[in-house]
Parts: C-alpha cells; structure tokens; sequence
C-alpha cells in the first residue's frame, strides 16, 4: 500500500497565512482499479490565486494546485507507468486518477528542458502572460507595455513576449536583484517600486508618453497610479491583485471614473482556464519554442522537499521568488 503525503487547510486564513493554517496528513491509498493510474509527484506548483480559491476550501480539504507528477503504476493503456503529466491533485505526493484531467507534455518537448517549467514558462503562468497580452490586451508593434510583479512567474513572461512583439516594455518590481534581472531580460526600463520617491514619477520617467497596454498583477492603489497614465483607447488585463489578497479592510477605492471614461480605456479580468483545446495547445507550442531557442529565459526559485510547500507558498506571497516558485517532492 502506498502512503499518500497530504497538505490541508487547516483553519481558514485571516490575513497574511501561517504555519498553522495548514496540516500534513498521512493516508492509505487502496488498490486501482481498471482505468486508474498511480501518481507520484515530482514538482508542485505555488501560485498567488491560491490564496484567494482558498476561501472556497472547506476547512481540512487538501489544498489545491497543479503538480508535474510520473504515473508509477498504471491500469489505463493512455497513461503507461513512466508518463509524465501535469495534474491538477493539489498538494499531494502521491494520488489516484482516472485519467480525467491529466495533461501530457507537449509533443516535441525538448530533454534539454526541465519538466518543472511545465508548471511555469510552459505552463499556466506562461499561458496566462500569452493570452493575456495577446488577447486581452491585444498588443501591437510599437505600443508601450506596462507589467507589475514583472518579476514573477507571469510578469517576466508577460515581458519577453512584449518585447518579441516589437514593444516597448516597462517593468515594476520589489528588489534591486528583481530589477537587474529584469534588465537583463531586456525590458527596456524597470524600477524598484519599494524605494522609489513616487510611483507616479517613476511611470512618468520611464514612458512619458504614457502607456497603450497594462498588464495588472497587482491591483490596488498601484493600479490606479498607472491608469492615470493611461493613452487614450488604453487596455488593462486584470490578471491578479496581489496587494490585495492578505487584506483584512475594506478594498481601497478603485481607479478614477473620469480617466476610464474620458481615455475610453478598456479593464477586463480574465482566468486562463477560458482557452482551451487547439488554441491553448498552440500556445504551449510556442512558449516551448521560444524557450527552447533562447527567445523567452527563465528563471526557477526551488524549494526542496514536500514538507516545504507551506513555507514556499508564503515565501512566494512575500515576494521572496524570482521567476517561478517550485517544490521539489
């Protein structure tokens, strides 16, 4: 028998999350049956919108997200033992599928290239930055691109892709290293938002035009700076709040009505889940690609060890990663 590692919502959180919101539970998994398969993790995914898909957990449910996992007994003949998938199981070692819902690698995907990014650049965060941009935002040759949390997991991709669509780039980020990373990525202007004087004057600074594009990680009172600066017929992807998931208030007020109106700018929140099927499988096709030829770089901040996931979840809340934060089982 098999025993399955399990990481639970212990209490609900209020606030920033602790230690003790989460336990580690130990179970027994029976026998498979015909069609099932055995999974065993390899990489698990901590991402920002579990803190708020949290809320929808009942307390002592495992918590959720994807995982690059090996399927090490199989009695499905679509997923012989060796397969490796990307499952949507949550934080757990080892777990029983159907099948449903598991995703293989793309066809073609290069050894040169870790499996973890499949959970990152070639995976949902890059996913998110591709049709976010591309779609949401529409982005064209010559515009000037806004990205905050550019750092991150989907920010960094959010600008390579920019700039291989001949835009100008502009990114936010927490630390003095994020920024150098950021210029080394080739953005064409980045700042530390944490100490510079005025954000207002740092936006100015770096585009004085103004912006035609802005991909929204952040929210919040940064969000409304940078919608001030907005060029008329503008586009915002709301892709995620992140100042805001660890509120216990009010939220703060939102942009002003008179710059969305009079710029006849364009807000529009989105999950990556909306594209599916040929399209998604084209974007993953590209994302590998650009990957594999250099054209998109990526950087991974891994924790090892299963019993991490808590500590790597808060970290990446906190703002500790540069680029994708992973957990080694």
């Amino acid at each position: 028998m098999v025993q399955a590692k399990s990481w639970t919502l212990k209490k609900h959180f209020e606030g920033f999350p602790t230690d003790s919101n989460f336990e580690l539970r130990t179970t027994e998994l029976p026998p498979l049956k015909d069609g099932e398969v055995l999974l065993e993790a390899l990489f698990l995914s901590v991402d920002p919108y579990m803190r708020i898909a949290s809320k929808r957990l009942k307390e002592g449910d495992r918590m959720m997200g994807e995982q690059v996992a090996r399927v090490v007994e199989s009695k499905n003949p679509a997923f012989p033992t060796g397969t490796i998938v990307v499952a949507l199981v949550g934080w757990t070692s080892h777990s029983i599928s159907d099948g449903k819902g598991l995703r293989k690698l793309p066809a073609g995907w290069p050894d040169k290239l870790p499996l973890s990014l499949a959970l990152g650049t070639v995976g949902m965060p890059g996913l998110t930055a591709y049709f976010g941009l591309l779609d949401i935002c529409g982005v064209k040759g010559g515009e000037t691109v806004m990205v905050n949390a550019a750092a991150g997991a989907v920010g960094s991709v959010v600008g390579q892709i920019a700039k291989l669509k001949g835009c100008k780039v502009v990114g936010a980020a927490g630390s003095d290293e994020k920024v150098a990373y950021l210029k080394k990525l080739g953005f064409d202007a980045a700042f530390n938002y944490k100490t510079v004087k005025s954000l207002a004057e740092a936006l100015k600074t770096a585009s004085p035009d103004g912006y035609d594009c802005y991909f929204d990680n952040v929210g919040g009172e940064f969000s409304n700076t940078v919608i001030a600066q907005m060029k008329t017929f503008g586009r915002i992807a709301i892709c995620g709040a992140i100042s805001q998931y660890n509120r216990t208030g009010a939220c703060p007020p939102g942009p002003p009505p008179e710059v969305v109106i009079y710029q006849q700018l364009r807000m529009e929140g989105f999950i990556v889940t909306r594209w599916e099927g040929d399209v998604r499988l084209k974007a993953l096709t590209d994302l590998m690609n650009w990957v594999s030829e250099g054209k998109i770089q990526y950087h991974e901040y891994v924790l090892e060890g299963f019993e991490k996931m808590p500590a790597a979840f808060m970290g990446m809340l906190r703002g500790e990663n540069l680029g994708k934060a992973i957990v080694k089982a």
